[in-house]
Parts: C-alpha cells; sequence; structure tokens
C-alpha cells in the first residue's frame, strides 16, 4: 500500500468525521431546519451505502476469500465476517444507553426533559464519538481501496453525521448561551473518526493481505448495513415523509450505479 493512498484515505475519513461540525453551523445559523431535505439527504445516504455493500464490497470480498480459501470455507468467512461487522456495531449501540443514544432519533426536547440541557449535549458528545470510532475504521478501510467506492462512501457518512452535529450543538447552545462551544462540542465529537482510522492503519495494516482485505471489506458492509437500517432510515423517516425517505434510498442507488457503471 503506498503511502499517497494512506494519506488519501485518512482524508476522507477526516472529512466524513468532521462533517459533524456543519452540523453545528446548521443548527446554530438556519432559522429553520429543511427537514425535507434533511429526511431526503439521510435516505440518500442509506442507499448510496447498501448499494455499495452489496453490489460492490461484498462480491470483491467474496472473490478474495473463495479464491484464497475455497468456494465453502469462504464463503463461510464471508458470513462470518458480515454478521460480525453487524454484531460489533449493533453491540457499540447496546452500550450506550437508548435515553442518550444519538442514534435513536430522539428530539432535542424530549431529552431536555430528562436531563439538564448542558448535560444532553455533552453525553450525547461522548455516546457519538463511540459510535463515530468503527465508523472512522470503516471509512478509512474502504478508502484504501478502489475510489469510486471510496468518495460515495466518504459523502453518505458525512451527510449521516451532519444531523448527529445538530443534536450535539443545540442543547449546547441553549444551554450556555454560546455558539462557540456548541460548534467546538459537536466539531471535537467527530474526531473519532480520524482517530478510528489512526486505530486501522496501526493494528491492521502490518498485516493487510487479500484475506485480510476481503474480511475487512466484509465487516465494512455489515456496519454499514447496519448504519443504515437502524440509524439513516428511522432518522429520515423520524425528519420526514416516509416516500420522501425511499426516493432517496432509491436516488441513492441509482447514483451509486450509474458512478460505478462509469468507472468499469
Amino acid at each position: 500500500m503506498d503511502t499517497q493512498t494512506i494519506i488519501f484515505a485518512f482524508i476522507l475519513t477526516a472529512i466524513a468525521g468532521l462533517s459533524t461540525g456543519i452540523g453545528s453551523l446548521v443548527s446554530l445559523l438556519a432559522k429553520r431546519t429543511n427537514t425535507d431535505f434533511l429526511c431526503f439527504a439521510l435516505g440518500f445516504s442509506a442507499g448510496v451505502m447498501i448499494y455499495v455493500s452489496f453490489m460492490e464490497m461484498l462480491p470483491q470480498a467474496k472473490d478474495d476469500l473463495t479464491f484464497l480459501f475455497g468456494e465453502k470455507s469462504g464463503l463461510l468467512y464471508l458470513l462470518l465476517a458480515f454478521f460480525g461487522g453487524i454484531a460489533f456495531i449493533n453491540l457499540i449501540d447496546f452500550l450506550v444507553p437508548e435515553s442518550i443514544n444519538p442514534h435513536e432519533a430522539h428530539d432535542v426536547s424530549e431529552m431536555s426533559q430528562k436531563m439538564s440541557l448542558k448535560r444532553v449535549g455533552i453525553v450525547v458528545a461522548i455516546s457519538l464519538s463511540i459510535h463515530n470510532f468503527p465508523e472512522g475504521i470503516a471509512t478509512f478501510t474502504s478508502a484504501l481501496g478502489a475510489l469510486d467506492i471510496a468518495i460515495p462512501i466518504t459523502i453518505a457518512i458525512a451527510i449521516h453525521n451532519i444531523p448527529e452535529g445538530i443534536a450535539v450543538a443545540v442543547p449546547i447552545y441553549h444551554a450556555t448561551g454560546s455558539r462557540r462551544k456548541a460548534f467546538w462540542y459537536s466539531f471535537l465529537s467527530g474526531l473519532a473518526e480520524p482517530f478510528g482510522a489512526l486505530i486501522a492503519y496501526l493494528f491492521l495494516m502490518p498485516f493487510w493481505s487479500p484475506a485480510m482485505n476481503g474480511v475487512v471489506l466484509a465487516v465494512v458492509s455489515g456496519i454499514m448495513i447496519f448504519i443504515s437500517l437502524d440509524e439513516l432510515l428511522p432518522t429520515a423517516e423520524k425528519y420526514g415523509k416516509h416516500h420522501i425517505s425511499i426516493a432517496g434510498v432509491v436516488s441513492g442507488m441509482v447514483i451509486m450505479a450509474v458512478s460505478l457503471f462509469l468507472f468499469i
């Protein structure tokens, strides 16, 4: 793996993670959030990640693993890695209490009834950082492959992080009256993604091989499918209308399919 590819993977991961700052700016500068657009964007993000997982990453992982280990054993390793990725991200969700989990799509007004606004913002920022860590690993490892996969995934996760930035910034701002504090809490919570990329670089890169590549692709696919079905789509439904979110999903799949076709 050449140095330029690794540096570019870090840059993409940082862009995806620090887009929480965009969410905070939207919440602090806009008088009213366009919920229909946010609903469509979240659905679009889910569509991109679902399509690229099933149509690009899993087939590549299957090719790598079955070539190395044979048809039956390779498929077994693929399935174990895929569902292992789902189990890993699900475990992280399970460890964070539902009442403060930003991926449970609570309204800020609902959360404020349970605890002080400032505490809401801080706890959401911490729990969001925990969630962003495996997303950073997923973005970084996918970026080590082809750009036609890495860039759409980066955009999808960046879109996914925008409402999370809002969830951190709004309660902090209303509790402290400081736009600066609200922005920095939100922005810094996104640093967990480049930190996850750094951990992946330090602990995965020394062992990188075709087998590792296949396993990581399958694990990342599982993580992205879970994020799409458990976080993005429910949040999109909460922010807007059902048909708008589904239109976003289909649009994301179409755009992803066309972009992959053009890169053939």
